[in-house]
């Protein structure tokens, strides 16, 4: 894996983190603002984990595997910020544009996956 591209994925992904920890900080002290606040946190804050345990997987296998838990902590954080938005909970200007580097993620990781797969097969064929 190119050096760079995995550093750059990762400060995005501890980017989109911090960002996702400065949502849930501003979100209302109500029952659904705690609610909210906390399920994003933890679905938001995963993926960089998970990408960070998938640079030391034991196997391409394993590698896929923590990546496809990312896309699915990914996946589960898009939802809770539409629903963020669409209530509202917080302005929207605050949460389109983490949306949009949500679904940019979810697609990183899942080409990742992809070309993983693909690398497997390829060295499976020419064995």
């Amino acid at each position: 894996m190119d050096t760079k591209r995995k550093y750059d994925l990762e400060e995005r992904l501890i980017g989109f983190a911090l960002t996702i920890v400065y949502i849930s900080e501003r979100l209302p002290k109500t029952y659904l603002g705690t609610h909210f606040a906390k399920q994003i946190v933890r679905s938001g804050t995963s993926p960089a984990f998970q990408y960070a345990e998938a640079c030391d997987a034991e196997s391409r296998n394993d590698f896929i595997h923590k990546l496809k838990i990312g896309v699915k902590e990914l996946r589960e954080t898009l939802v809770c910020l539409k629903i963020i938005d669409r209530k509202p909970l917080i302005e929207s200007k605050a949460v389109i544009p983490v949306i949009k580097e949500c679904d940019e993620l979810i697609s990183i990781l899942t080409t990742s996956i992809k070309t993983a797969r693909n690398n497997a097969s390829k060295n499976t064929r020419t064995s």
